[in-house]
């Protein structure tokens, strides 16, 4: 294709012992999966009516780099979670046929500007600024779904500086990754490339500048990070 001005670069994560790489299409959240986590934000959870939102794709942050500070906060929050990638694509599907969508796994961050969220809140104004910023979205390398079985006693897990913030089981989400990307199918096609970020367990607080993480998603995969 000729463009007018540069093709923008295709974001993209690394694939756990493949040279090629998983292009990323769009990336889908889901709030409130877990009810410890609702309680904590001192919301309820509607398993009926789940809460989506979105980040761009070129808000990943992969390969080891370093995590920049984001501008106008000073309450920045993280966020782990399980992410799905997905290989195909579908609407308004059951959860068995989307739970067959899945390519592969990884484990990220859901970096939230807590400060401007809840300033959103207060206002009924929308997230955006709080969820879908440049660098939001650290995500380890993806492990292929022929390789990687997470189960409902799966543990995810969270350390900041060597102390452990957030841990949980698979099985406290409150939609399981076939219930997700079903009710999702029903807002968006979804298509392959996507990203879900599947909802974050109890334990958000708050991240510094020169402060060291370790995601972990037991027995699939982990990545390391640091705030600059």
């Amino acid at each position: 294709m000729n463009t007018v001005i540069p093709q923008p670069a295709q974001p993209s994560l690394p694939v756990t012992g493949q040279s090629g790489r998983f292009p990323i299409r769009r990336i889908f959240c889901i709030g409130r999966n877990y009810a410890d986590h609702a309680k904590e934000m001192g919301a309820s959870v509607d398993k009926a009516n789940p809460m989506f939102f979105t980040k761009p794709a070129d808000a990943v942050v992969t390969d080891g780099a370093d995590v920049p500070y984001p501008t106008a906060t000073s309450d920045l929050h993280h966020e782990v979670e399980m992410v799905v990638a997905l290989g195909a694509g579908g609407a308004n599907l059951t959860p068995d046929a989307a739970s067959k969508l899945v390519w592969g796994y990884a484990v990220g961050l859901d970096l939230t500007r807590r400060d401007l969220q809840a300033q959103a809140k207060a206002k009924g104004a929308p997230w955006d600024v709080a969820k879908a910023f440049d660098h939001s979205a650290p995500v380890s390398a993806l492990v292929p779904a022929s390789e990687a079985h997470p189960t409902a006693a799966t543990q995810i897990t969270l350390e900041v500086n060597g102390q452990v913030r957030q841990h949980a089981t698979l099985g406290d989400m409150v939609l399981d990754v076939g219930e997700i990307l079903a009710a999702l199918s029903t807002l968006f096609e979804l298509k392959a490339g996507d990203l879900i970020f599947t909802g974050t367990p109890a334990g958000v607080s708050a991240l510094q500048r020169g402060d060291t993480f370790r995601a972990t998603l037991e027995g699939i995969v982990a990545f390391e990070g640091r705030i600059s």
